[in-house]
C-alpha cells in the first residue's frame, strides 16, 4: 500500500518529535497519534530522562491520547511512529484498540510488524491493526543511523 499526502504529513510530525529527542540525547524516535485528520499526543523517547524503561515515544503517546481523551480505548486513531514498534509497544498499541500504525525505518533487531514478528497483526489477539512500513524511511533510518554513529565517535574519541 502507498502512503498518503497526510501519512508523510504525520509522519513528518513524529520525525520532529524524534529530533527533539536527539538534541536531549534520546534515541530519536518520535510518535504522534492521529484522530480524525487532527493529531492529538505526540511524544518523542524520554527513557533517560524519565529513567523509565517503558517511556518509549509510543507508549508516552498512547499515555497522552488515553488521558486527553479519557479512554483508554483509542479507535479511529492512527500512530505514526519513525521506526517500527518493538514488543511492548506493538502490544501496547493492540490492548488500546487503535485502528492503524504507520512507521518509517524498519527494525530488523526488534521490530514486531513484520522484522522479528508481528504482534500487531497475530491470528490469536482480537485485535489487529492495519500496519504501513516505509514511510519517509530514508529519513526516518538516517536520523537513528547519525545519532549511533555521533555516539559511537564520542566513544571512541581519545581522553584529554
Amino acid at each position: 500500500m502507498k502512503p498518503s499526502t497526510q501519512d508523510e504529513q504525520f509522519m513528518a510530525a513524529a520525525l520532529e518529535e524524534a529530533s527533539a529527542a536527539a538534541v536531549a540525547g534520546e534515541v530519536p524516535v518520535g510518535a504522534v497519534i492521529v484522530k480524525d485528520g487532527a493529531i492529538v499526543a505526540r511524544a518523542g523517547n524520554a527513557v533517560l530522562r524519565q529513567q523509565d524503561p517503558t517511556a518509549h515515544a509510543e507508549m508516552l503517546a498512547i499515555r497522552a491520547a488515553a488521558a486527553s481523551s479519557g479512554s483508554w480505548h483509542l479507535g479511529g486513531c492512527t500512530l505514526y511512529v519513525t521506526l517500527e514498534p518493538c514488543a511492548m509497544c506493538a502490544g501496547a498499541m493492540v490492548w488500546a484498540r487503535l485502528d492503524r500504525v504507520v512507521f518509517g525505518a524498519w527494525d530488523d533487531k526488534a521490530g514486531m510488524a513484520g522484522s522479528v514478528g508481528d504482534l500487531l497483526r497475530h491470528p490469536r489477539l482480537n485485535h489487529r491493526l492495519a500496519v504501513l512500513g516505509g514511510v519517509r524511511e530514508t529519513a526516518c533510518r538516517d536520523i537513528l543511523r547519525g545519532f549511533f554513529a555521533e555516539r559511537r565517535a564520542e566513544n571512541a574519541a581519545p581522553l584529554t
